[in-house]
């Protein structure tokens, strides 16, 4: 047996899942914490994507979804490049400590 669920279902997962990232953004202050959110955040696009897709009965949203993990992969690697440098030069992962681009 099949279940279909509504569109509105996966929207507000979606939703949901997007304000956490948000929330984990604004109020963290550990970097690791904050590229998790910002993770976060990009799959519930991609969930958003792939349910319009689904609802609508075409593979356009399914292809952008391949470009929105590209990027999400192209930003694990290079902020995980900034966080270690980061670690290595100042020895914490706080944003508020860290200052480097200050005059």
């Amino acid at each position: 047996m099949v279940i279909m669920y509504e569109l509105n279902y996966f929207l507000i997962l979606s939703a949901v899942l997007f304000i956490i990232g948000t929330i984990g953004v604004l109020v963290r202050r550990n970097a690791i914490i904050i590229f998790m959110s910002i993770e976060l955040m990009l799959n519930s696009i991609n969930l958003s994507l792939v349910s319009f897709s689904s609802f609508l009965g075409n593979a356009t949203g399914q292809v952008f979804v391949f470009f929105v993990m590209a990027v999400a992969a192209a930003e694990a690697a290079v902020g995980l490049a900034i966080v270690i440098s980061l670690y290595r030069n100042k020895e914490t992962l706080n944003i508020d400590e860290i200052n480097i681009l200050k005059w």
